[in-house]
């Protein structure tokens, strides 16, 4: 990914800014690149876990002891994260602790029919958007500009 598009190919693996989304939203829908993994795992943080540790010596002189620490653990690690469920997705707001969620399923959506997925006739055709048969009639308006600046090679 690197050498097809250089510096951005993070960004493009996160979804930094979808549709309504702000800028400082981070929508992780799964992968494998480890960078990426390492980066959410990173933005996640830790939590602090209690840990208790029991001994009992059994013998001439028995004796019990306690152990307890506080630990701090990172929220998913970049394993947990690499086998993450394909149906969960993780969203992380500013300001906010991240959200572990299930994905939307959009065969429930009403609008679904009008999704290729649904009918292969609601696919978006580039080429006939693009197309350069544009026909000007003799009553539409436009303007010309000159641009005098460029230069021919």
């Amino acid at each position: 990914m690197s050498v097809r598009f250089g510096r951005e190919w993070k960004q493009i693996l996160s979804i930094r800014s979808c549709g309504s989304l702000p800028h400082d939203t981070t929508l992780f829908l799964g992968g494998k690149e480890k960078t990426t993994l390492k980066e959410i795992s990173e933005n996640l943080g830790k939590e602090t876990i209690d840990m208790y540790n029991n001994s009992i010596t059994k013998g001439n002189s028995p004796s019990y002891g306690q152990n307890f620490q506080k630990l701090g653990k990172e929220l998913m690690s970049v394993d947990e994260l690499s086998v993450m469920d394909g149906s969960k997705c993780i969203l992380q707001l500013r300001g906010v602790r991240p959200f572990f969620s299930n994905k939307y399923d959009i065969t429930k959506h009403t609008n679904y029919k009008y999704l290729a997925d649904y009918n292969k006739k609601n696919m978006f055709n580039i080429e006939h958007y693009l197309s350069t048969n544009l026909k000007v009639k003799n009553d539409d308006i436009f303007d010309v500009y000159e641009d005098d600046d460029i230069e021919e090679e």
